[in-house]
């Protein structure tokens, strides 16, 4: 079952489901789940390694972070803090917003309509019950043009499941938020 906002507002209240919501999500959420908005992009390089034991993810250089004194106001160049995404280019992404996920809720994200009618599609997997922080995912831009999109601007939405039975609690080493292995690690 999908949970919808009334009760996902009254767990981001009592539980802090999920944190650094926007005031619109807070006031007026739209369908069954909230937007989520583009907090930091990452560019990867070198080289990943998936083994059956250990893993390798590629290094990750921090190329643009969400600053919300330039929501509000213009920047020293005029205009938001923005990236550009060329045809075929990828990133990972991070959203602004934390999620704390309970033993009896899992999510899953899925773009807004305007992001892939821009060309750009997500690469997402499942938010385990009992994840907590930030959520980063690929962000590739697959259409035939480059792509303008605004730090701080709703791309995602996520909607919360409830886990019948019992749910097992999310032990990988993404909790927290974490975006990359800074070295080759044995898996949990």
């Amino acid at each position: 079952m999908i949970l919808g906002p009334k009760i996902l507002l009254d767990l981001v209240k009592k539980k802090k489901l999920v944190e650094g919501l926007s005031e619109r999500e807070l006031t007026n959420p739209e369908g069954a789940g909230f937007d989520l908005r583009l907090g930091e992009v990452f560019k990867i390089s070198g080289s990943a390694f998936l083994g059956e034991t250990h893993r390798k993810t590629p290094d990750i250089k921090s190329v643009k972070v969400y600053d919300p004194k330039l929501s509000k106001a213009k920047s020293a160049s005029g205009g938001k803090s923005s990236i550009r995404i060329k045809p075929g280019d990828f990133f990972l992404v991070k959203t602004i917003e934390k999620i704390n996920l309970p033993l009896n809720l899992s999510a899953v994200i899925i773009p807004r309509t305007t992001t892939f009618r821009s060309g750009l599609f997500i690469r997402t997997g499942p938010i385990q019950p009992g994840y907590s922080g930030e959520l980063t995912f690929g962000l590739k831009n697959e259409g035939p043009i480059t792509v303008e999109i605004e730090m701080g601007a709703r791309f995602v939405h996520v909607l919360f499941h409830e886990v019948k039975g019992s749910g097992s609690a999310y032990r990988g080493q993404w909790q927290g938020g974490r975006v990359s292995a800074l070295k080759r690690e044995k898996q949990v």
